[in-house]
């Protein structure tokens, strides 16, 4: 009967520790991004680089990342600014803080936008409004045309927000 009552307590233990190992992914806000005393620009409207067109292009592309952060495993909310994909999802995107960076408005500082690698692929309907995305973190800087970027991560997965 004590084996029976090891076997039930062992299955008991892992029956509670299973969530935890469900989702090690440490829900992470853009705030956490940003080093401590690093003030990013303030978030403006269209309208305003409208009348200030000397403006409109990428502020503080030397802003410092969180070094903290490079292999720690996380899940954010954001927008997705497509890059790659084929007919039916997207394999390759930057995840900004909020809607319109890099798009209609200029990008956020690189340590507001996260280069996503995701090779499963999102389908298109579900990036047009705001995902979640768990993955692990790398910090590195990397620059295109569209943006300078701080951070990069490999998806393991991507939803919709709501």
């Amino acid at each position: 009967m004590k084996p029976l009552a090891g076997m039930m307590f062992s299955l008991a233990l892992a029956v509670i520790a299973l969530p935890s190992l469900a989702n090690d992914y440490k829900p992470t806000e853009w705030k956490e991004l940003i080093p401590e005393g690093f003030e990013p620009p303030p978030v403006r409207s269209q309208a305003y680089y409208d009348q200030n067109p000397e403006e409109a292009k990428q502020s503080e592309i030397d802003a410092p990342m969180v070094n903290e952060l490079d292999g720690k495993k996380i899940r954010i909310p954001g927008y997705v600014v497509q890059l790659e994909g084929d007919a039916d999802n997207v394999t390759e995107f930057l995840l900004v803080p909020y809607f319109g960076a890099c798009i209609h408005v200029p990008p956020p500082p690189p340590n507001q936008i996260i280069h996503v690698t995701f090779p499963e692929g999102v389908p298109y309907e579900i990036t047009y409004d705001a995902v979640w995305v768990e993955g692990t973190v790398s910090v590195e800087r990397k620059e295109s045309e569209l943006a300078v970027v701080g951070y990069q991560m490999e998806a393991v997965k991507v939803e919709s927000y709501y």
